[in-house]
């Protein structure tokens, strides 16, 4: 038997088959909870995430549009939104995440986290260090612009061109 793509899993979620989002949390979770892991340090709020970005995919499967993403770009925009959502109401309630972050957990394979990690270190570090407040603190192309006491429009682009690097590097 052959495995379902993802895009064939979504649209049989979008007709309400339960099995098809079993699989694709199989595919995808411990992506999104490494990512919700990454950015809000605490295991329980990464797992409550991951819970609710499957939720999410359950109610809008038949809003997925392939063209502006693969199902696993969606499920991690979706975790990172979630994420940093949470981020953002920690901070307006002033609390402090207890501890170190443990490692994140991944579904890439190890050939995967290799082209990853090789990609990351092949961008300046300014791009890097852009793309890391962007993406994982949910800071502001603004934010970020004061926080690094540099232009905006110098942040702007360094963050598209360290995307585009990334996603050149990737393909």
């Amino acid at each position: 038997m052959t495995e379902a793509s993802p895009q064939a899993l979504l649209r049989r979620v979008a007709a309400g088959d339960h099995a098809a989002l079993g699989e694709l949390y199989d595919r995808y979770a411990g992506l999104a909870h490494g990512l919700a892991l990454r950015i809000l340090r605490d295991a329980t709020e990464a797992q409550d995430v991951v819970q609710e970005a499957f939720v999410q995919m359950w109610r809008q499967a038949g809003r997925y549009d392939s063209a502006r993403g693969s199902p696993e770009a969606w499920v991690c925009t979706i975790a990172r939104t979630r994420s940093l959502d949470r981020l953002r109401r920690r901070a307006a309630r002033r609390e402090e995440p207890a501890g170190p972050a443990p490692a994140p957990s991944s579904s890439l394979t190890p050939d995967e986290a290799l082209s990853v990690r090789s990609a990351l270190r092949a961008l300046s570090h300014e791009q890097r260090e852009a793309l890391e407040l962007a993406y994982f603190e949910g800071l502001t192309q603004s934010e970020i612009a004061r926080r690094l006491d540099q232009p905006l429009g110098t942040v702007k682009s360094r963050i598209r061109a360290g995307m585009m690097r990334l996603r050149e590097a990737l393909e």
